[in-house]
């Protein structure tokens, strides 16, 4: 974890952690992922230096500014974006026909698993946006995802606090262990979704 960064969430606590994660959910890069700079931020709940609520709070924040701006900007002027598409502009023009085409068919559901996925989560915005997904119903998904996202990781961070050393040598494979608990997560609520969609069919049928 960078020392610069450390210091920066030490020293200007939740301002750091709306900021740092404002400004890599809205798409620049940053050397420390958000699910790490949450985790480290638990840890700074657990050693007292910040309120826990206060950073889910700061985190929440961030990230719905982010998705809000991405999908606002994308839902309204998606068309011309893509049509004069800079060359920075991260997604492929197959990446966004492919998570359409997912979104289509699958509908909320997918982008509650996007949302959730550590790597694809800022693409899930503006696919929304280009899309033209219903407001009021992104809105909800963004809250309840974006809820659930910063409090699983600053709270895995708090708890974690009395192994923080032990964590930090092994980041590595913490990471893949991390990884796989959200995937069995993920996994759980799609089973869910589709069990009680399955119900629900036989019963009107």
């Amino acid at each position: 974890m960078p020392n610069e960064l450390i210091y920066y969430i030490s020293q200007y606590g939740y301002l750091a952690i709306f900021l740092l994660v404002f400004f890599q959910e809205i798409g620049i890069p940053s050397p420390l992922p958000n699910e790490f700079l949450l985790l480290f931020s638990g840890y700074l709940a657990f050693s007292g230096a910040l309120h826990l609520a206060l950073i889910i709070i700061c985190a929440l924040a961030g990230d719905l500014l982010a998705a809000t701006i991405l999908y606002s900007t994308f839902n309204l002027f998606g068309n011309f974006i893509l049509h004069n598409k800079p060359r920075w502009f991260p997604i492929s023009q197959q990446n966004i026909d492919k998570q359409t085409k997912i979104i289509r068919e699958r509908g909320l559901i997918s982008i509650i698993v996007g949302r959730l996925s550590p790597l694809i989560r800022g693409y899930v915005a503006v696919i929304s946006g280009l899309t033209h997904i219903k407001p009021q119903h992104y809105g909800l998904v963004i809250l309840v995802t974006s809820t659930l996202w910063s409090s699983f990781y600053i709270v895995t961070g708090y708890f974690l606090g009395p192994y923080w050393n032990y964590v930090i040598a092994h980041i590595a494979q913490f990471k893949y262990c991390l990884y796989a608990l959200l995937l069995v997560i993920l996994i759980t609520i799609i089973a869910r979704f589709i069990s009680k969609k399955n119900l629900t069919t036989s019963v009107t049928n």
